[in-house]
């Protein structure tokens, strides 16, 4: 969802309610913020540079002292490669008793790569714990891409359906439901999907790194 179209929904008749909303929820929309660049590798330099704001404005942004404006989260999100609805559905369960430990299936925050074929769900429900869990879905024939991607951290996953091609090292590994593996901090990776159908995996990672 882009601030184009919540802001066709508010002249729809919401009125300034979005907007509301986004003021009273700055704390822990700024907190998610926060967690998620650092989980990208960004420093506060790198985000107030791409969003066009001051490194001291996006600080205050992080530590809810200054409100999140529509198009400054839209701006902010494009950046992590997420959708501004990503933020509001934790901000929703913030008061939530177990939000601290359970996430429900409907409320999941879906992760865009920006890579065809490709949705990732976070399924714990915070980013600042040293276990991560995603829940990754291939379409037939998507992947990571022929570079891979280089491991900042032990992560291991699950096959619940589908195939999936696993190339470590220069070694391709044949993996199909009910299949597990597990791999070092270093070094790199890629897969890729060589099924008919969706290739659905539960990913688990040591650190704030996927």
């Amino acid at each position: 969802m882009t601030s184009t179209n919540i802001q066709a929904k508010r002249s729809a008749g919401r009125g300034d309610t979005a907007q509301d909303d986004l003021n009273n929820a700055s704390e822990p929309v700024g907190r998610q913020i926060r967690e998620l660049r650092r989980a990208r590798g960004l420093t506060l330099s790198d985000m107030a540079k791409a969003i066009g704001r001051s490194v001291g404005h996006l600080s205050e942004l992080e530590r809810g002292v200054s409100p999140i404006t529509l198009d400054t989260l839209d701006k902010i999100a494009r950046r992590l490669d997420v959708s501004i609805s990503w933020f509001f559905s934790h901000a929703e369960q913030e008061d939530s008793a177990e939000s601290a430990y359970v996430v429900r299936r409907g409320a999941r925050r879906e992760i865009n790569l920006s890579q065809s074929g490709v949705r990732e769900e976070l399924l714990s429900p915070h980013l600042n714990g040293n276990l991560e869990m995603v829940l990754t879905t291939f379409a037939p024939e998507a992947g990571t891409g022929p570079e891979g991607r280089a491991r900042k951290g032990d992560e291991g996953g699950y096959i619940v359906s589908g195939q999936l091609e696993l190339t470590i090292d220069g070694q391709t590994l044949s993996l199909s439901a009910g299949d597990s593996f597990q791999l070092n901090g270093t070094g790199s990776h890629s897969c890729r999907n060589p099924g008919p159908g969706d290739a659905v995996i539960v990913w688990s990672f040591a650190q704030a790194n996927f």
